[in-house]
């Protein structure tokens, strides 16, 4: 049972609509140095601030990853593309983390992966900040620019895995997400454009040139839009399928370089 004091914080939490009040009550009462921080912490987060963005970090696939406000919030859903990713990455492969946010993909695979070779990418200099502080102890690199844009030329026909957690929101829907997420993470990282297929397919359209022969793709998408994401990558000679985890309610499209 809660402490007194502990009831009252998860009292505050509760009221403020956050569904899992204890969980969130314990690890802020655990990010904080001491009771101004905390008091400040909760009144963030009552506000209506990401629980990551109020505590600094997100777990991600057994991984602390750093995240600061005003970048994307790796979700749970995501486990599943970067779990694809994982298997797929053989030992020393040259593996590529588009539109890479905090750069939790990245981590994951040079957590996961002997020797592996990790670029990362991202357009928010913001995302790309927490993404070097997440990839580049681990062995990685991140640079900033336009999806392939800022990566090196000798990458090239060269990349073996290449995930691209490309927003995938329709514009019209990106007013009924959360709170939490249209009001504090970047729109760039949620919006996909009309149909929310605009930045995959510019993603499809570069990837043959920079995926190795039988290098593979990896898209996190919808189920309504899996067939459109599968056009949109075998337009470019790509071959395609899709792969769903219904436990986590993920779908991945996983496309291939011939």
């Amino acid at each position: 049972m809660p402490e007194p004091a502990g009831q009252a914080l998860v009292a505050r939490l509760r009221a403020a609509g956050c569904v899992f009040a204890e969980e969130e009550a314990e690890l802020l009462r655990a990010a904080a140095s001491g009771p101004a921080e905390l008091d400040a912490m909760v009144e963030r987060r009552a506000a209506g601030l990401p629980l990551e963005h109020v505590v600094g970090w997100a777990e991600f696939a057994g991984l602390r990853i750093e995240v600061d406000g005003g970048v994307f919030v790796p979700r749970r859903r995501t486990e599943f593309l970067v779990g694809r990713a994982v298997a797929l990455a053989r030992p020393g492969a040259v593996c590529v983390d588009l539109c890479c946010g905090s750069g939790a993909a990245g981590a994951v695979l040079l957590a996961s992966v002997p020797d592996v070779e990790v670029h990362a990418s991202d357009i928010e200099p913001a995302a790309v900040r927490c993404a070097r502080r997440n990839i580049e102890p681990r062995g990685g690199r991140v640079y900033e620019g336009d999806l392939f844009e800022p990566l090196p030329d000798a990458l090239r026909g060269r990349i073996e895995v290449l995930v691209a957690n490309v927003p995938y929101v329709p514009s019209e829907d990106v007013a009924l997400l959360p709170p939490e997420a249209r009001e504090h993470e970047p729109l760039v990282a949620l919006d996909g454009g009309t149909d929310g297929l605009d930045v995959l397919r510019r993603v499809a359209a570069g990837a043959a040139r920079w995926l190795a022969p039988g290098g593979r793709l990896l898209v996190e998408t919808s189920e309504r839009q899996a067939g459109l994401a599968v056009a949109a990558v075998t337009a470019h000679g790509l071959t395609a399928e899709i792969l769903e985890d219904e436990e986590l309610y993920a779908t991945v499209l996983v496309a291939a370089r011939p």
